[in-house]
C-alpha cells in the first residue's frame, strides 16, 4: 500500500504539489508512482528559468523498468532543482515526499487558483485504488 500524505495535492499523472512560501510549490512524484517504476537510476529535470503550463511534460525519470514522462502539476516559472537526485536519484524511492522532490516553481497566481484541478489526498487515494 503506498503513502498518500493528507498535506499535499495530487495530479492524476501521479505527481504532488506542495505550498511553500509565497507562490512557491515544490513539486515531485507520488510513492505510488515511484512503487511502479522500480529503481530509479536518473531525472531528467526542466530547465530553471522555464515558464511552464500545468499538464506539460518538463522532464522523465528513467527507472530499471522504463522511462516515464514527469508532468507538471501546476503553472509557473522554475526557479530550482533538486540537484541531490543527479547524484543520488535512488532518493525519490527512498523518499518521495522528502528529499525525493524534484522541482520548485514560482506560481503565476495564488495557490488557491493554481491547484484547482489536483486532487486531495482521499480524491488520489482513489484514483489508485487504495
Amino acid at each position: 500500500m503506498s503513502e498518500v500524505l493528507d498535506n499535499l495535492l495530487y495530479s492524476e499523472e501521479h505527481e504532488w504539489a506542495q505550498q511553500g512560501e509565497g507562490r512557491v510549490v515544490r513539486v515531485g512524484i507520488t510513492d505510488h508512482a515511484q512503487h511502479l517504476l522500480g529503481d530509479i537510476v536518473f531525472v531528467e529535470f526542466p530547465e530553471v528559468g522555464a515558464a511552464i503550463s500545468a499538464g506539460d511534460s518538463v522532464g522523465s525519470i528513467e527507472s530499471v523498468k522504463t522511462v516515464s514522462e514527469l508532468y507538471s502539476p501546476v503553472s509557473g516559472k522554475v526557479t530550482k532543482i533538486n540537484d541531490a537526485l543527479e547524484a543520488s536519484p535512488e532518493l525519490i524511492n527512498d523518499q518521495p515526499y522528502g528529499d525525493g522532490w524534484i522541482f520548485e516553481l514560482e506560481l503565476d497566481v495564488e495557490f488557491a487558483e493554481a491547484v484547482t484541478g489536483l486532487l486531495d489526498a482521499a480524491a488520489y487515494k482513489e484514483l489508485v485504488g487504495e
